[in-house]
């Protein structure tokens, strides 16, 4: 049964997230629609990171098991006529090894995460970025975000809901740049916690804005406390970038 790899890119807004749910439209069934309007066939799609409501993608990828071998040209030329009027395109396919998995077999995962700091309210960027109009400082937050990169107990960065057997990531990156008015979050990991770059960021803001210091920061990682947490980023400001494979993950 042939095997595609599949490269997403979505709007989150408009979806309950990536993962299929009782309570709206995820990601993950609007191709599966796709696919079955396309093939007959009812399949189930894999992804790579399972984004939560209004989390956007660029980079997801997902794996589906046909019974057709499809050219990857045609298979994406037709998901993405079915995928009308749903915010997702599928921007690149190619067959898969049947040990590729789309989640499993990921090295890294890259997002990005932006804010628009400026008095005037967000218009082309509206339900791309976060608008915050105080001044931040972005020197202040890039040297707080040091204390995060690492091996470490995330806990404190971790939603209460989350069902992960431990709170232990290994942070690769945790970049922080301003560009005029734009703050920029370039963050990196083999995987996160539920909710973890939505936590590390808003407590970050805590720390450009002023009511936190470095010094705090790091004391709310080491706590290990949820409670410890400074605000959580809203999540349309969020947005999966990229998703790196062994180079022979997929041919």
């Amino acid at each position: 049964m042939p095997r595609f790899k599949l490269i997403l890119e979505y709007d989150g807004g408009p979806f309950v997230g990536w993962q299929r749910q009782e309570n709206g439209m995820s990601v993950q069934q609007a191709l599966e629609n796709a696919v079955f309007a396309m093939t007959g066939e009812r399949v189930s799609a894999h992804g790579a990171g399972r984004t939560d409501a209004g989390v956007h993608a660029t980079g997801q990828v997902a794996h589906v098991d046909l019974s057709r071998d499809w050219t990857p040209f045609r298979l994406g030329e037709g998901l993405n006529a079915r995928l009308v009027p749903h915010p997702v395109a599928v921007v690149r396919v190619e067959r898969a090894t049947t040990d590729f998995d789309a989640r499993h077999s990921a090295r890294a995962r890259h997002y990005v995460y932006r804010i628009v700091n400026r008095r005037a309210p967000l218009t082309l960027e509206r339900g791309r970025a976060w608008a915050i109009k105080p001044r931040l400082d972005a020197g202040a937050m890039r040297e707080a975000a040091r204390a995060l990169i690492g091996r470490h107990d995330f806990t404190t960065f971790r939603d209460a809901q989350c069902q992960a057997k431990s709170p232990v990531r290994t942070l690769d990156r945790l970049d922080v740049s301003r560009d005029g008015d734009a703050i920029t979050f370039e963050v990196s990991a083999l995987s996160f916690l539920h909710r973890q770059v939505r936590s590390m960021v808003g407590s970050l803001v805590d720390v450009g804005s002023g009511r936190w210091s470095a010094p705090d920061l790091k004391s709310a990682l080491i706590a290990a406390d949820r409670s410890r947490c400074g605000q959580v980023a809203p999540p349309h400001g969020l947005c999966l970038t990229r998703v790196d494979y062994e180079p022979d993950a997929a041919k």
